[in-house]
Formats: C-alpha cells, sequence, structure tokens
C-alpha cells in the first residue's frame, strides 16, 4: 500500500501536466497525496474495521475533500456520481477509481479467490461495470502473485488468460500512440505494463507516469505491484523520506496499523516510524 501512496505521490504534478520523459524530476513543491491515497485509506480501513466498502468510501472524502487538493488532482466523475447519491444506489462506472484503490486487498486475503471476490466488493458500488471490476480484480490479483513470490512471467500469462488483458507489447511500444485515458480498461494495463518492464521500484514508477496519462493513477497501480514484487526497502531512501514529509497523519495511522496486521515489521524496514 505504501508503493500505491507513493506513486499517487509522484504522479500527482504530472496529471495534467503530462510528460513522456522517465527522468522526469520525480519530487516537487507541489507533489501530494490524491484521492488516489485517500480512497486507498479507505479501502484499509474498511478492511480493518470489517466494515461495508461504500461506508468507507463516503466517510474519507468528507474529511479530505476536492479542495483540500490541486484543484485537478480530485475525485473522479464515476466515484463522484456516486458519492452525491443517495446511500444505496450503485453505479456503473469504467473509470479507473476502482483499480487506484485496491491496493489493501492484494495483501489481507489468503487466497486468489478471496482477492477477486474483495476487489469486486470494494468496485461495484461506485465502479460496478464490467470493466471497472476487472481493473480493480486484475491490480489485485497482481498484487497477490508478486506478494507471494510468484515471476514476471507467470504475472503477465495470468493477466492475459483471466482478465483477457494484451500484455504482450511493451511501455516503449505503448507510449507513442497513447493519450490520456482515465478509464479502467486504458489506465491498468499499460501501468501493469510498466512493472513488467521495470528492473526496479522507481523505475516502475517512471514507466507509469512517462505515458503522459492518468499519471497519479498509473503511478500508484504500478507502485503498489512494485512494492509487493521488490518489497519495500525497493523503495529508494529519498522517496522514502518524501513519503514521511507528505504523507498526513490520519492516513498514516490507518497505513501503520494496516501493516502492523497484515505485513508486521514493515514499518522497521520501511524507516518511517
Amino acid at each position: 500500500m505504501i508503493g500505491a501512496i507513493i506513486g499517487d505521490m509522484v504522479g500527482s504534478v504530472y496529471e495534467f501536466c503530462p510528460t513522456r520523459r522517465t527522468d522526469f524530476e520525480a519530487w516537487t513543491i507541489d507533489s501530494s497525496f490524491t484521492d488516489d491515497s485517500v480512497l486507498t485509506v479507505a479501502t484499509a480501513d474498511a478492511i480493518l474495521r470489517c466494515e461495508d466498502y461504500p461506508e468507507a468510501y463516503r466517510r474519507w472524502p468528507h474529511w479530505f475533500p476536492t479542495e483540500s487538493f490541486d484543484p485537478n488532482a480530485g475525485y473522479g466523475d464515476s466515484f463522484m456520481r456516486w458519492y452525491c447519491a443517495e446511500p444505496g444506489r450503485t453505479f456503473e462506472g469504467n473509470g479507473n477509481g476502482s483499480a487506484m484503490r485496491i491496493s489493501p486487498v492484494g495483501w489481507a486475503f489468503g487466497t486468489l479467490d478471496e482477492t477477486l471476490a474483495e476487489a469486486k466488493r470494494s468496485a461495484r458500488c461506485s465502479h460496478g461495470s464490467v470493466e471497472g471490476i476487472k481493473g480493480a480484480q486484475a491490480t489485485a490479483a497482481a498484487i497477490f502473485w508478486a506478494r507471494n513470490g510468484e515471476s514476471k512471467d507467470f504475472i503477465r500469462r495470468s493477466l492475459e488468460n483471466l482478465f483477457g488483458y494484451n500484455m504482450s507489447r511493451t511501455c516503449d511500444e505503448i507510449r507513442p500512440g497513447y493519450t490520456f485515458d482515465a478509464t479502467s480498461a486504458g489506465t491498468v494495463p499499460p501501468a501493469l505494463t510498466a512493472f513488467l518492464d521495470a528492473k526496479n521500484f522507481e523505475e516502475a514508477v517512471r514507466l507509469a507516469v512517462a505515458f503522459g496519462g492518468d499519471a497519479d493513477t498509473m503511478g500508484s497501480v504500478a507502485g503498489g505491484v512494485a512494492e509487493a514484487f521488490w518489497g519495500v526497502e525497493s523503495i529508494p531512501a529519498t522517496w522514502r523520506a518524501e513519503y514521511a514529509k507528505r504523507i498526513d497523519p490520519r492516513l498514516k495511522a490507518v497505513v501503520d496499523e494496516f501493516n502492523a496486521r497484515f505485513r508486521p515489521g514493515v514499518s522497521a524496514a520501511f524507516g518511517v516510524e
């Protein structure tokens, strides 16, 4: 989950100021967590409290409204249609919001079947379309496989076989024709490709952000899987320090509680107490 939040922070300034260079400045004065991180923490909080995901998804944005962020980094249309509707309604959104918030599910459950079921539960309130659910499930599954030591070849084949994604192209092949796309189908496969192409955590996030697309969400998806694959210790020390400076204490408290339950020792290994 920390990897997803860091990916969100690094990508935050490039969502509407896109870059296609991988040597971009990773941390600027404006780098911040966005709705991606808030809703990721909401997912973790729902798991910790054994509550329904919609309850957490309504509570956390109330504490972190759009106005607390860069105006261009607020909650997505699919989510806001659900959020502003009467409680109990569901929406068939196909945006990438279901995938950006899913990383805790990839860590918290012991089998793939449980992981896929929980990812669907998380997605269906606001992103209940086939593609909205698929994006959440694919991202959570990739984290599940990565944390359980599966190879990149296994993860690539499984994403193709289970979800029908075309994972045969490299980032260099995708990038020239890629345009901003906030749908799940347009975001999740290239973000996962960034992880598959990368040699380490930092490169995974840089490759994802450098598509010139929905940079914070693509960074979040790639960062979440990369952390699971290479370990939290693989995150550069300077990036860990930037995370510590920029994370809100209310968000950090849930991250630390989640790690204490599902990933003992991670806080100490991360070097952020």
